[in-house]
């Protein structure tokens, strides 16, 4: 009962910057997942939001992250719009990663992943560095995979989201905890539906 009355009490608190943050964050993924272009601009409200956010709640790595994905969301924004599209839905094709994408992926997840909790750990006032630099790491390469409409970026948004809830549970960052749920969910239907479009286009 107590710890239920101090979860109603943490999400009385949010403010209004964290739920619009949190409003154009699920509203983009979901954009994204039905391959619509417009998840790009929306996703710039919500990066921009969560620069402030993050950086208050000392959470640096995450903070460094949105800046790539500011640069990730316009050059997805490019990349996306190819073809002589008639409608925001993006002509571009999804593509599945080969075995030495993989490797190259594995390898740069785990590197980054010691290297930003080791910096974290050692030049800043952070209490999660090694989990904070993980999340980080796996984020970076989740999102370069979805700009470049890769199948199995939702495989990766789905693990890291499942890291990412219990941390922001732990900063007191309770709608952000909240939208990382859903994006669970997103993601999953957003790898079943670029699943069933990729076997569509193999067919074709």
């Amino acid at each position: 009962m107590q710890v239920l009355q101090e979860i109603i009490h943490q999400f009385k608190a949010i403010g209004y910057l964290e739920w619009f943050g949190v409003i154009t964050g699920a509203l983009c993924v979901y954009l994204a997942a039905k391959e619509n272009i417009l998840n790009w601009p929306i996703s710039i409200l919500s990066i921009v939001t969560y620069i402030y956010i993050f950086y208050e709640a000392k959470l640096y790595g995450d903070t460094i992250l949105q800046f790539y994905f500011l640069f990730t969301a316009i050059y997805g924004w490019y990349y996306w719009g190819f073809g002589k599209n008639k409608t925001f839905i993006s002509e571009r094709p999804i593509t599945k990663l080969t075995k030495n994408e993989w490797l190259v992926a594995i390898i740069v997840l785990l590197s980054a992943s010691i290297t930003f909790g080791y910096l974290l750990d050692n030049f800043t006032d952070s209490d999660v560095p090694y989990i904070d630099g993980f999340c980080t790491a796996t984020s970076f390469i989740a999102q370069f995979l979805m700009t470049r409409k890769k199948l199995e970026n939702w495989l990766i948004w789905i693990w890291v989201d499942a890291v990412y809830i219990p941390l922001y549970i732990h900063k007191n960052l309770m709608a952000t905890a909240l939208l990382y749920f859903v994006f669970l969910f997103i993601a999953l239907k957003g790898y079943i539906d670029w699943k069933k479009s990729y076997k569509d286009l193999s067919r074709a």
